[in-house]
C-alpha cells in the first residue's frame, strides 16, 4: 500500500459534544474538527472518557448532547474502521480466515489478506489457528483488518497495546500511510505515538467533568 492520496478531502467535526454512559456525562461541550491527512491523539486518565468518545464517534453509543460528522462525504459511503481494545478475533479460525471474514464484511478494497497479514509482520502464521497467537500478534492481526477494507476514518482505541518496540513502530508507519492516503486518526492512548510529519498531529486532552 502506497502513500498515494486516496480518500476524497474530508474532515471530522464535532460541535458542543457531550458523552458519557448512564447519563453520566464523561466529557462535554468538545469542539474539535479533524480534516483529511490528520491525526488526533485523546490524552486523559483512565476513565476520562477516551473510549466513550471513540465510541460515540462510531455511533455505537448516542452522544449526550452536540453533534458531530464528517463533511465533503458521500451518503453511501463506508466511513469509519473501528478498532477497540478487544480484538474480535476467533480463536478456532485461521489467523488467514479471520481476515478474510472481515475483508468479506467490510469491503475487499484494500490489499489482499496475505498482503496485509505480510504488512502487520505474520505472513508466516497465516495457516495458523488464531487461539495460539500472543497478545501482541492477535493486536497485530486486529490491525490488519484496517488495510483490507479501505476506509477513511480509523477509530483506534489502545492501538499500541500489548505490542513490543516494533509493533509501536509498525503503528506510527500504519498512521503515516494512512494520514497520506488522505485518510483521518483519531486513536485514544497512553503510549506515544511517533509519525514522521509533527504538523500532523493534534492532541485533544480528556478528564473528569466536575
Amino acid at each position: 500500500m502506497t502513500g498515494r492520496q486516496v480518500f476524497p478531502p474530508l474532515t471530522l467535526r464535532a460541535e458542543g459534544l457531550s458523552c458519557g454512559r448512564g447519563g453520566m456525562a464523561l466529557s462535554q461541550d468538545l469542539v474539535f474538527s479533524v480534516p483529511s491527512g490528520q491525526c488526533l491523539l485523546l490524552r486523559g486518565a483512565n476513565g476520562a472518557g477516551k473510549s466513550t468518545l471513540l465510541l460515540t464517534l462510531a455511533r455505537i453509543i448516542r452522544p449526550l448532547s452536540g453533534s458531530f460528522g464528517i463533511d465533503g462525504a458521500d451518503e453511501d459511503m463506508p466511513l469509519i474502521h473501528y478498532c477497540g481494545h478487544r480484538n474480535a478475533i476467533k480463536p478456532r479460525l485461521s489467523v488467514c480466515e479471520n481476515l478474510d471474514f472481515w475483508r468479506t464484511m467490510n469491503g475487499a478494497n484494500g490489499v489482499s489478506s496475505q498482503a496485509a497479514l505480510a504488512r502487520v509482520g505474520l505472513g508466516h502464521l497465516g495457516d495458523l489457528d488464531a487461539g495460539f497467537l500472543s497478545a501482541g500478534q492477535t493486536r497485530r492481526l486486529a490491525l490488519a483488518r484496517l488495510l483490507v477494507s479501505l476506509r477513511p476514518l480509523w477509530l483506534l482505541d489502545e492501538p499500541t497495546a500489548a505490542l513490543d518496540v516494533d509493533g509501536h513502530a509498525l503503528v506510527g508507519q500504519l498512521i503515516d500511510t494512512h494520514l497520506a492516503m488522505g485518510g483521518m486518526v483519531v486513536a485514544a492512548t497512553h503510549d506515544p505515538i511517533s509519525l514522521s510529519k509533527a504538523e500532523q498531529v493534534q492532541t485533544l486532552q480528556l478528564g473528569a467533568v466536575s
